[in-house]
């Protein structure tokens, strides 16, 4: 009973998954100042799983706030 080492790895690949895509959305759909927004865009690409979690603990912060 309880959860096998197979379903664990699933779970753990489609939580990557889906916190990268979210990054991504959050990173194309938002303003930056300089170069920001493709150094979040490539953090986000190339190191998916840390890369999308540093960008919703740091890059959001960096974010032109509209209004």
């Amino acid at each position: 009973m309880g959860i096998s080492i197979y379903e664990l790895a699933v779970l753990l690949v489609l939580f990557g998954f889906i916190i990268g895509i979210c990054a991504l959305v959050s990173v194309l759909r938002s303003e930056f100042t300089g170069y920001n927004k493709l150094i979040w865009l490539l953090v986000v690409l190339l190191v998916p799983v840390i890369g999308s979690l540093l960008y919703f603990f740091m890059g959001r912060k960096q974010r032109i706030q509209k209004g």
